[in-house]
This record gives structure tokens, sequence and C-alpha cells, in this order.
């Protein structure tokens, strides 16, 4: 089993009704360097141009990013390279991640490699510290910048210090 910390940012709120812009995936390992990068033309008309900004892109380079079918495939092969065993989905807000994720995988691939289900960084944090008022993002290392690559790889930084400080068991 492989842990893939992934990160998106999107046009919107929800899949189908906005698209995907670009995400960031790594494999938790210490150190990190196995990392994936894609970003997805819109699949729809729809934006909302507040969401898109924090990107970081135009609508105009949005339309220019790569094709999300061929995208997904890449990904998937990277995924199939890079992991030992079944590869397991954890962002800090699966929610968000998550969705986007799966439906892009379904609709192009007909397939999540992830399966069914997917872990919550922020909601492990909150169960160790017990409280659910923490937040574990003074773990990461690495500027959270709404790069999805840099994003991702802070989020498993903070990841490896959750399992070194607290002895989880989590293979990595």
């Amino acid at each position: 089993m492989s842990i893939v910390v992934v990160d998106v940012e999107s046009d919107g709120p929800a899949p189908g009704l906005f698209s995907m812009v670009c995400f960031g995936a790594v494999i938790v390992e210490d150190p990190i360097v196995k990392t994936f990068y894609g970003t997805t033309a819109p699949i729809i008309s729809s934006y909302d141009p507040a969401a898109l900004r924090i990107s970081g892109f135009s609508r105009e380079q949005h339309e220019g990013f790569d094709d999300p079918a061929a995208t997904m495939q890449k990904f998937d092969r990277w995924l199939i390279e890079n992991c030992k065993g079944r590869p397991v989905f954890y962002s800090d807000n699966n929610g968000y991640d998550w969705q986007f994720i799966n439906w892009y995988f379904h609709k192009y691939l007909g397939r999540n490699p992830f399966r069914f289900s997917s872990q919550n960084i922020n909601s492990l944090y909150k169960g160790l510290q017990k409280d659910v008022h923490s937040s574990f993002k003074h773990l990461r290392k690495t500027t959270h910048d709404h790069n999805p690559v840099n994003d991702a790889k802070g989020n498993a930084e903070a990841l490896l210090t959750m399992i070194r400080t607290y002895n989880l068991k989590i293979p990595t």
C-alpha cells in the first residue's frame, strides 16, 4: 500500500458543474521525491472567476490546458509505476479534493484506482489532538501557495511528522 497525498485546484465547488484546473500528487515517503502535476482543460463553460483566481491561472490559460482524459490516463500510469501495492488517497480536505479526482477518474477511465475511499489529514490530526478546533497546518514545511504539488508536499510533510511524533501505524 502507498499513501498518496493529492491537492486539487478548480474553477468552482463541484465536479460536473465546474472544472478541475490542475492537481498535484506526492507519494508519502521520506524524502518526498515522487511527484505528479496534471492540468485539465475546462469541461464545461461555466466557472467562478474568484475560484479560478485562487489557482493563479486565467480562463484563457485554463482553456489551453491538457485534455482531461489524457491527464487522468497519465496520472493512472504514474500511480501504477510509483505505488507499491494499492494507492490510498489522503488530502487535507478530502470532501473537496476527492470529489474531483474520483469524478474525473470515473468519467475518463471508468474506474478510480483509489477505489471508494479517502482519508482526511486534518481530521486525523484533530483526533490525535482530541480537539476539533486544532489544525495540522503548522506542521507543513513547504509553503502552501496553491501550486498543487507544493500544497500536496506540505500536507505529506505534515503527515510524516504526525507518523513520527505519534508513532502512527500508517505504512509509508
